[in-house]
């Protein structure tokens, strides 16, 4: 129940309001880990409370030994499984499928998000105006939670209102997740479907529509490759706009958009013959992304057998990006959101010319309906037009896709693509059809999807054309009563590709065993026999070939990532066995020490020594990454890799201050030079500052 108060309350972190006295609180949280449904190990109590301008959320957070609150972040977006938390969850349109979320740890620091389709898409990028105090005290610690209502979407038309409603307690130190509303611990606080019910609320105000947030950019570039790409150094400014076109339909436009304060990518070596899938990075195409997702996707709890690594129709790296580089973005539009019974989605962006690169428009738009909770039927078409480039430069996909999803235990997945490309020939389609089945004990999946060799949609990524593609995996999850663990997962799976012409190219058997302890930590066991054909000669890390041949070897990994929570941590992963017509090991180290919330360091080493019996080399990557942390407005990173394979040595430096709320200055510079030679390849200077007004 949520109670109305004529004035509002002072945000401090105490919850000593008069106000506070006459609300009624929630309490009884039930666990999900480690002991699922036995009640807390410590008590919590949460409020609520509203006025005519913003929802005021108190929680006490109650425990016998504060000494040991686990609080090691400051920064936005934090790593929630490591730290003690609170969140709360609100499913304003009581749809029992979306939510806003907001997770705060006992430093105050926030993670907040969107997610959709009841928890199984999520729009992490998404930021609300709030405001949060927290303080940690002899009988626990207290959050003090004021979200505005222009922050949120829900129908102003509607006197009295229901809104959907979780909260979350996390106790790291045990391991321990406890809800509200209880649920099992496959599942998560945004899994509206099981929430609880916010009652009491009436006379809501019609939310703002426009915001806009305009940027100032000044910045300097050169080496060789930036001069190759055209490009150049100044002062620019541009402009973010929001608007609310409906209560459920929000339109987002962009002038001279820029993206200078966005991290480098991380340095990887490539043991494959297929491209690396490399994820986006950028606010902008991350915010409401779950709308255009279609292809082979990743879903919690479910073993699959594809991902988007392999195939997405749709991957905004190709906008805006060349070879990981960035091209000057003139500006664009999206519309996100609901129409009737419709998710809605419409993007369109287009660049500048740089280099031998032609100007170009980029256009997608992707529809798709919700039958209750159990099917989802949509399709998507996407459109790359370079300029200037004739008739027939143009690249053309489209899709339809349909979900089907019985009890949260049984989901059907299948897709149907094609391409239109004039450079391109062979078959230009793609499809999916696919089943997966999880209880609290078995899981169990089978695949089988097609790629045609023309198939190349320019606005998506496809990892291996000209292939069918054959999967099925067994595995259960028990829960023995083992001191220490949680669970224990073995499984079997089974890879099976061939051509077009039914000749077998890849065959992978893998059997493993996965087991995750009370503490956090998770220990993971794998062995694989593979058969692969190899019709045309590749090169390992641009270092080793690989001929033309049938080869049959087998590998085996194990892996150890220990708890997280601790202030030092860390994560071993040795691997090795037969690699085509040689031998591999490779061992991955990597370790965080985090001894207070101001200060964090990460380092990660990854070490491949290939032998082929004509040629045998390593091929590493060192990473190390140093954040400092003043408070929750003021972050300082340094971060730097090395890739031996490449002899890249890249350089990252970021400063953030947070001025008000979601708006910025970023100081960064970054640096990439050929560590063999010294050449410098790039480097970049930038200051760019940000404000956001709400008309």
């Amino acid at each position: 129940m949520a109670t109305r108060i004529s004035s509002p309350v002072v945000v401090d972190g105490v919850l000593d309001e008069t106000a506070w006295e006459g609300a009624t609180p929630a309490t009884g949280f039930i666990q999900a880990m480690p002991d699922v449904g036995y009640a807390a190990s410590e008590k919590t109590l949460v409020k609520i409370l509203y006025d005519d301008r913003n929802l005021y959320v108190g929680a006490l957070l109650l425990d016998s030994n504060p000494d040991d609150i686990m609080a090691r972040y400051l920064e936005q977006d934090f790593e929630t499984h490591h730290d003690d938390v609170f969140a709360v969850t609100l499913d304003t349109y009581l749809d029992r499928r979306n939510c806003f979320m907001f997770l705060i740890n006992p430093r105050g620091a926030v993670k907040d998000g969107q997610t959709f389709d009841n928890s199984r898409s999520h729009n992490l990028a998404w930021e609300g105006v709030i405001e949060v105090e927290t303080t940690i005290h002899g009988r626990g610690w207290t959050v003090e939670l004021v979200i505005p209502f222009t922050t949120l979407r829900y129908n102003p038309d509607q006197q009295e209102q229901d809104w959907g409603i979780n909260f979350l307690r996390r106790i790291r130190r045990r391991n321990e997740d406890a809800y509200w509303a209880p649920l099992d611990r496959r599942s998560r606080v945004h899994t509206m479907a099981e929430a609880g019910t916010l009652t009491g609320l009436s006379g809501l105000p019609r939310p703002r529509n426009l915001t806009a947030k305009p940027f100032v950019l000044a910045d300097n570039a050169d080496g060789s490759l930036t001069e190759a790409s055209g490009a150049t150094s100044g002062f620019d400014g541009g402009v973010d706009l929001k608007y609310g076109v409906t209560s459920r339909l929000t339109l987002d436009l962009t002038y001279r958009t820029d993206f200078s304060q966005v991290e480098v990518d991380q340095e990887r070596v490539n043991l494959t013959r297929f491209s690396l899938f490399f994820p986006e990075k950028r606010d902008f195409f991350i915010e409401n992304a779950g709308i255009f997702a279609f292809g082979d996707f990743s879903e919690r709890n479910y073993r699959l057998g594809a991902s988007p690594r392999d195939f997405t129709l749709f991957h905004s790296r190709r906008i805006g990006l060349t070879n990981g580089r960035p091209v000057p973005i003139v500006g664009g539009g999206r519309l996100t959101g609901r129409v009737g019974s419709f998710d809605v989605g419409l993007l369109h962006m287009q660049t500048e010319s740089v280099s031998s690169l032609p100007a170009e428009n980029f256009s997608v738009a992707r529809l798709r309906r919700t039958f209750g909770d159990v099917l989802q039927v949509g399709g998507l078409i996407a459109s790359r037009d370079p300029l200037g480039k004739g008739a027939d430069a143009y690249n053309r996909s489209f899709g339809v896709d349909a979900n089907l999803r019985l009890q949260d235990k049984l989901i059907v997945h299948s897709y149907l693509a094609a391409s239109d490309y004039p450079d391109r020939e062979g078959d230009n389609k793609a499809g999916r059809i696919s089943a997966a089945y999880r209880d609290r004990l078995w899981d169990v999946s089978a695949l089988y999807r097609e790629i045609g060799e023309g198939f190349d949609p320019g606005m998506g990524f496809v990892a291996r054309r000209g292939v069918r593609h054959s999967y099925g995996t067994v595995g259960a999850h028990p829960r023995p009563a083992i001191p220490g663990i949680n669970e224990i997962n073995p499984y079997v799976e089974l890879d099976y590709v061939t051509n077009l012409d039914s000749s077998l190219e890849t065959r992978t058997g893998t059997a493993g065993l996965g087991v995750s302890f009370k503490d956090g930590g998770v220990l993971t066991m794998t062995a694989s026999d593979r058969l692969e054909v190899i019709d045309e000669v590749f090169q390992v890390a641009d270092q080793g070939d690989v001929p033309i041949g049938h080869y049959t070897f087998r590998e085996a990994s194990l892996g150890y990532q220990s708890d997280a929570s601790r202030a030092l941590s860390g994560e071993v992963q040795i691997s090795g066995g037969g690699f085509y017509h040689g031998d591999r090991r490779s061992v991955t180290l990597s370790g965080i020490w985090k001894p207070n919330q101001h200060f964090a360091l990460d380092l990660a080493v990854e070490r491949n020594h290939i032998d082929l019996p004509e040629n045998s080399f390593t091929a590493d990557v060192l990473g190390a990454r140093v954040d400092l942390a003043g408070s929750t407005r003021s972050f300082l990173s340094a971060f730097f890799q090395y890739n031996t394979a490449s002899e890249d040595r890249v350089l990252n430096l970021r400063y953030n201050f947070i001025h008000s709320p979601l708006s910025d200055v970023f100081l960064v510079y970054s640096e990439r030079r050929n560590g063999d030679t010294q050449e410098l390849l790039e480097r970049h200077v930038a200051i760019k500052a940000t404000k956001l007004l709400t008309f």
